[in-house]
């Protein structure tokens, strides 16, 4: 009997140590002690895009891009990436930055760590064949780390990156105003901003009204002098 409480207590404690990068979502002061970036040093703000590539919702963030003569930073999901491979070689063929997001969108904690690490290691490999570049930027599904996701990524050499705004674009009751609003309320020089190309995740739709706040988005930056960049 000891010896299982024992091992139940020793299970437990893995799980939290797995477990304590995730706080990193909620409390930003801990980034840095884990080796998390949310900023870009030349003063520029990162307009960042995660759960790509989407039929409809990344050609019209990229037409948008295009129109701005912006760069912007896309993570991508491996499995969309082999279902929509001609669109992730068209954001990369724009000269767009590429990062890896997940193969399947699960939050990390869910996951055991030789599933995380697999599922890491196909995105990759999905990103790298379909683009022809190799990634080494990282961000996790809903913004969850996992130590064995983190761990992953350091031993690849990857730069691990959250964000400082958003638009909380995935929500059913967003609007393109609401989207451009908030994440014009935290926009600010070195900032990282978080959007969405896709709806695969989130509300149906959703990436039709990111599509609709990215002109309010690049007014709004323009009117606070901030320039865009990709993340280093």
């Amino acid at each position: 009997m000891a010896g299982s409480r024992k091992a139940v207590a020793f299970a437990g404690g893995l799980a939290a140590l797995n477990a304590l990068p995730a706080l990193s979502a909620v409390a930003p002061a801990l980034r840095a002690a884990l080796g998390v970036e949310d900023r870009v040093p030349d003063g520029g703000f990162a307009l960042t895009f995660d759960d790509g590539p989407h039929p409809q919702g990344t050609p019209a963030a990229l037409e948008v891009l295009a129109k701005q003569r912006v760069k912007a930073t896309f993570f991508l999901v491996g499995e969309q990436v082999v279902r929509y491979r001609s669109l992730a070689e068209e954001v990369a063929a724009a000269g767009h930055r590429i990062g890896v997001h997940c193969f399947s969108h699960r939050n990390l904690l869910g996951r055991l760590p030789v599933a995380v690490w697999d599922d890491l290691a196909r995105a990759e490999e999905a990103i790298a064949t379909a683009t022809g570049k190799t990634p080494d930027i990282y961000r996790p599904p809903y913004g969850v780390l996992s130590l064995a996701a983190l761990t992953f990524a350091r031993r690849r050499g990857w730069r691990t990156y959250l964000w400082t705004a958003w638009g909380r674009d995935w929500e059913r009751t967003a609007s393109p105003r609401s989207i451009a609003s908030l994440l014009l309320a935290k926009a600010g020089p070195g900032g990282v901003g978080l959007l969405h190309d896709a709806d695969h995740y989130s509300a149906p739709g959703s990436h039709l009204r990111t599509a609709a706040a990215l002109p309010l988005i690049f007014e709004g930056l323009a009117s606070l002098s901030l320039r865009t960049t990709v993340l280093p």
